[in-house]
C-alpha cells in the first residue's frame, strides 16, 4: 500500500492544483486575486475574461482525468493526463511565463516519475 500511496498523493496534488487554476481562471480572473496571481491590469483582465474561462475549463479537464485515474486505479489514465499537464506546462513556460514550468510542469514530471517507478501493480489488484 505504501508503494502506491506516494504516487497517488503526487497525482492528487497535481489534480488539486489544476482545480485551483480552474477556479482562478474561470471565476477570479478579473477579480483582485486573479489579477494579482496572473499580474494583470483590470483592463486586460476584463478584455480576456472569456479566454481565461476557456483556459480554466481545459485545466478542469486535466484535473478530471487525473482524478479519474486515481479513482479507477488506471495507471494509463494517470500517465496520459500527467503527460498532458507536462506538455501544457512546457508550452506555457515557452510562450507565456517561464515560471509556469516550475509551477505546473515540474510537479507533473515528479508525479509521472513516481507513477512510472512505483505504481506498477495491475489495475485489478489495486484498491481505492
Amino acid at each position: 500500500m505504501g508503494r502506491l500511496l506516494i504516487p497517488r498523493i503526487a497525482v492528487a496534488l497535481v489534480a488539486i492544483e489544476h482545480v485551483y487554476i480552474l477556479v482562478l481562471e474561470m471565476f477570479f480572473w478579473n477579480k483582485p486575486l486573479g489579477m494579482k496571481t496572473f499580474n494583470l491590469t483590470q483592463e486586460l483582465a476584463d478584455a480576456t475574461t472569456t479566454l481565461a474561462a476557456n483556459q480554466g475549463l481545459y485545466n478542469g479537464f486535466l484535473a478530471a482525468g487525473l482524478f479519474w485515474g486515481l479513482f479507477t486505479g488506471n495507471r494509463v489514465f494517470k500517465i496520459f493526463f500527467l503527460a498532458c499537464v507536462i506538455v501544457a506546462g512546457v508550452f506555457g513556460a515557452a510562450t507565456a511565463a517561464p515560471k509556469i514550468f516550475f509551477s505546473q510542469a515540474l510537479p507533473a514530471i515528479i508525479a509521472l516519475g513516481l507513477v512510472l517507478a512505483l505504481d506498477k501493480a495491475p489495475a485489478a489488484q489495486r484498491s481505492l
